[in-house]
């Protein structure tokens, strides 16, 4: 499967906004969004006005950076979200939001969304009662999320276990934080995620 590889602190420069790709480290001093809020590359001293399809465009990299996926997969989620009825742009976000690797950085299982991926895709997560390492798996109402018996008795899950308390769950999910089983209370709505993208912009941009 293919997936970027290259720094990602440059994608939030260059969407010039904290899209949290480090986790913890985007609250320190270290964050690149703190030292150097620029973009990156070579600059002259005015930057051109960016142009209404720029915008889209820039919009649509923001949601593809947030959530960690390239071109074709994103197009096949748009793609799919025109097909369901209501408002494209936010069946786009609900689809996004409900991608299995999101699902387990939400409940604060990882601290990043590639860190969430990493831990899908070796199996350590378990969907209903079964094992899954497929990080797009899109997650219904009612599904439970919990470790792998034998991923319950890493050091990485001790420590989680102690880390976890201090980590605030999205009202459509609830945790339980002593066995770290999650589970889907309801369909994410955009009044319940704070998406730093714009939809509408995203659904301009494919309408072109």
């Amino acid at each position: 499967m293919a997936r970027y590889t290259g720094a990602v602190c440059r994608l939030c420069r260059r969407s010039g906004d904290k899209l949290m790709l480090k986790g913890d480290r985007c609250f320190t001093p270290k964050c690149a969004m703190d030292r150097r809020a620029r973009p990156p590359g070579m600059h002259l001293r005015q930057r051109r006005r960016l142009s209404d399809r720029g915008l889209q465009l820039k919009e649509k990299q923001k949601a593809r950076y947030t959530y960690g996926i390239m071109e074709r997969q994103f197009k096949r989620l748009f793609t799919q979200a025109e097909r369901q009825s209501g408002i494209t742009g936010e069946n786009l976000l609900g689809l996004l939001e409900r991608r299995l690797d999101n699902i387990v950085y939400r409940l604060g299982f990882a601290d990043s969304r590639s860190q969430a991926r990493q831990l899908v895709q070796h199996g350590h997560i378990m969907l209903n009662g079964r094992k899954t390492d497929i990080p797009s798996c899109l997650v219904k109402e009612g599904d439970t999320i919990s470790w792998k018996e034998r991923s319950a008795k890493t050091e990485y899950y001790k420590q989680l276990l102690h880390s976890i308390e201090s980590k605030s769950v999205l009202s459509w999910l609830s945790l339980d934080r002593e066995n770290l089983v999650g589970q889907v209370l309801s369909l994410p709505t955009p009044d319940d995620i704070d998406a730093k993208f714009e939809g509408k912009s995203i659904v301009e941009y494919y309408s072109r």
